[in-house]
């Protein structure tokens, strides 16, 4: 079995900020605020959740079940 990583550096399509967070097991996270612009991201058309559109890993469920399983991460 895989190790699941939990922190993934999210980085705001506007404003280039990057900022580390620990990811969520058990939830999706369709939606971040950037603390420097506050954008709102939400996930790209495809992607389950903001980590997986603008993390640099994709989320705990994505990592262990893959991205083409059909489910996202909250199936």
């Amino acid at each position: 079995m895989n190790t699941v990583i939990l922190e993934s550096t999210l980085t705001c399509p506007v404003c280039g900020h990057a900022r580390t967070e620990t990811m969520p097991m058990d939830a999706c996270q369709w939606f971040y605020e950037c603390g420097r612009c506050h954008t709102v991201l939400k996930p790209k058309p495809g992607d389950c959740c903001v980590y997986c559109s603008y993390g640099t890993v994709p989320c705990p469920p994505i990592q262990i079940r893959g991205k083409n399983s059909g489910d996202g991460c909250c199936g």
